[in-house]
């Protein structure tokens, strides 16, 4: 397979071809105050809408990020958005409360919408919609289930494609029908981070690349975050490192797991065949547990393919190679195509499958808070969460939100290295093979 990747083939994310990593954005190094009013750790989607949340409120914001600024998941994703519908997907919920989580969820996806046109956020936004292939015929079934609960909670426009429909949204034989979701679509996930950083400055967010978090202790009614610079004293800490979250913090670490996600693009295939293989121009995901998703590009010239593919050892033209033969089991029609970029990016896992925002350990270390783990679905949670996360460390958020207010659970056994997800990830793979073999009969 050596012959799949095209000769100026890039491990760098497709979108950084428009908005590369820039160093020198941010302050310098020695312009790092000594004290402040919150200090928010990463400068992904969450750190910078808590930032910008707390600035336009007149608090004095430092932000600290230990790469170039927006180096990790916010411009490595697939930039499919939604309102909530994967929301509870790795976990069972009680009714009830799913109930309450698929609501804010769906809230957040208009707060998005109105936040990107208020202030003119150039994020290529596409209210396209999506379409869930469904991988089995009892898959099928499952997604039936689900229509009229997604459309009373969450609005989500859901309905269903019987499997010989299937050729409407999409070139392929694979999927055994599936569902259309109305309140989805796409943005250029570099370009909107891009858009909100440019808005944090113009907030006066003190935004630091370069400079690494480090132990966070209390001091003199203060809290002391320890940095690769010097320490530097706030009232309160905002903790939105996500899947690179890291050493920064042990008790974060314990219940945060990194879990890699591969994605590839295909060299330019021109608008009119991608619109063959994408007839209405839809993201796609599917109900695999292993699943993969992918989409046009926002230009409409390439296949973006996305999926899990290595966990510990990473290395992107391995995982580009087995995102290529899944690529082509969806669309046999396009053997011989090179791939033009490989990359790969961390999405969080948290024990109980759901999202959180809140205060981390009020009881040892007050005035410490998170936002964390929206397992691969975040371009829109994770936005949200830190807005969110924002109100409720400045003492202004109304009313309690759905995802926060419970414990945050560790990971038994776990201690920084997930060793385990090679042997889940196993296990997944077989039991989507089996399911698939059953389903053929």
């Amino acid at each position: 397979m050596a012959d799949i990747f095209a000769n100026d083939f890039s491990a760098d994310p497709y979108w950084w071809d428009d908005i590369p990593r820039d160093k020198s954005v941010g302050l310098p190094l020695d312009a790092l105050p000594s004290r402040t009013d919150v200090v928010v750790v990463g400068s992904g989607y969450a750190g910078l809408q808590a930032a910008i949340t707390l600035a336009q409120t007149g608090n004095d914001v430092v932000l600290l990020e230990a790469g170039p600024l927006g180096l990790g998941a916010s411009t490595r994703n697939g930039g499919m958005v939604s309102g909530g519908v994967n929301v509870g997907k790795h976990t069972v919920l009680e009714p009830a409360r799913e109930a309450e989580l698929l609501a804010e969820a769906a809230e957040s996806y208009g707060w998005f919408e109105a936040f990107i046109r208020d202030h003119d956020i150039d994020a290529v936004y596409q209210r396209c919609g999506r379409f869930v292939g469904a991988h089995t015929s009892a898959a099928w079934i499952r997604q039936q289930a689900s229509v009229e609960r997604l459309n009373d909670i969450a609005d989500s426009g859901a309905r269903m494609v019987a499997p010989g429909d299937t050729h409407l949204h999409l070139a392929s034989s694979y999927y055994k029908g599936g569902m259309t979701l109305d309140r989805s679509g796409a943005v250029h996930p570099a370009k909107l981070h891009q858009g909100v950083l440019q808005l944090a400055e113009r907030c006066g967010v003190k935004l630091f690349g370069g400079i690494r978090a480090g132990a966070i202790k209390r001091a003199d009614a203060k809290l002391l975050v320890e940095t690769s610079q010097h320490a530097i004293s706030a009232e309160s800490v905002i903790i939105a490192t996500n899947g690179y979250s890291g050493d920064l913090s042990p008790w974060h670490r314990n219940r945060v797991v990194p879990v890699p996600s591969y994605q590839i693009a295909t060299e330019e295939l021109g608008e009119d065949r991608v619109t063959e293989l994408f007839p209405t121009h839809r993201m796609i995901a599917d109900t695999k547990r292993l699943l993969s998703y992918f989409r046009p590009s926002p230009d409409r010239r390439r296949v973006l393919f996305g999926g899990r593919a290595r966990y510990l050892v990473h290395d992107p033209k391995a995982g580009a190679r087995l995102l290529h033969r899944r690529l082509l089991r969806v669309f046999p029609q396009l053997e011989g195509t090179k791939l033009s970029h490989g990359w790969w990016g961390n999405v969080a896992y948290l024990r109980d499958g759901v999202p959180h925002m809140g205060e981390s350990q009020p009881e040892t270390l007050p005035g410490v808070f998170h936002a964390l783990g929206c397992h691969g679905s975040g371009v829109v949670m994770m936005n949200w969460l830190g807005h969110r996360t924002a109100l409720e460390a400045s003492g202004r958020l109304n009313r309690p939100s759905a995802f926060s207010g419970r414990r945050l659970p560790s990971f038994p056994i776990y201690r920084g290295t997930p060793w385990f997800l090679p042997i889940i990830g196993k296990y997944y793979q077989f039991r989507d093979w089996l399911d698939m073999k059953s389903d053929r009969g």
